[in-house]
């Protein structure tokens, strides 16, 4: 049987993301998540936390005087729970080098684009305004450049004639709930780690993403 790996999940928002790791940490996903944490009290990603009964903490990024005195209380939280993995569902922070480096080689973060394009924010708009035939979710590991890690894996989604930014919003996201517990799966049964600041699968370097169902996207 495999150990289950310790993770803390860091949101902002509903949680959806985490949502989907909770379900699946229920079902077979070999993870026990020790802790929830978030910058914003209200943040619905919380009760979903308790009602899966874990742990659930706030560090309110306005109670501090810059990021790097933030991040410094970040990291020390976060490694009260010991994680072998920390992801970032949806956590609406840019993270200083500091913190990164904190936890280099078990962070991951998941984003709502094809990366390398489309980095930061309104991906769906700027992927219909691009006139691109096809979008989707990448998750990497995070390191200090902004969603510019070593890529992993990817579901692609086809962008429809009549697609707006929030049905193809929807669409994605459908794909993230899948990807997200696909990689960290690969990361807590041992397939998957990062050597130095390549993503290696199996012991050989990820050249490309993996592309997960990109038949089946929908």
């Amino acid at each position: 049987m495999t150990e289950k790996l310790p993770l803390v999940v860091l949101i902002s928002g509903s949680g959806s993301n985490l949502q989907a790791i909770i379900d699946g940490a229920a079902d077979d996903l070999p993870v026990e998540i020790r802790a929830v944490i978030s910058n914003k009290a209200d943040a619905y990603g919380l009760e979903r936390a308790r009602k899966a009964g874990i742990e659930t903490r706030v560090l309110d990024h306005k109670e501090f005087s810059d990021r790097d005195s933030y991040d410094l209380a970040l990291g020390d939280l976060i490694e009260e729970y010991q994680p072998g993995l920390v992801i970032l569902a949806g956590f609406m922070r840019i993270l200083t080098l500091a913190l990164v480096g904190r936890f280099h080689g078990r962070m991951f973060n998941i984003h709502p684009s094809l990366l390398p394009k489309f980095r930061g924010l309104h991906t769906h708009e700027r992927a219909i305004e691009a006139g691109e035939r096809m979008h989707g979710a990448s998750v990497h590991f995070v390191t200090e450049e902004l969603d510019g890690g070593p890529l992993i894996i990817q579901a692609q989604v086809p962008v429809k004639t009549d697609d707006n930014p929030d049905t193809l919003a929807a669409r994605v996201l459908k794909q993230e709930h899948i990807l997200y517990p696909t990689a960290i799966r690969m990361f807590a049964e041992g397939s998957l780690r990062m050597e130095g600041d390549v993503a290696c699968h199996h012991g050989s370097p990820l050249n490309s993403p993996i592309i997960l169902n990109p038949d089946q996207a929908t």
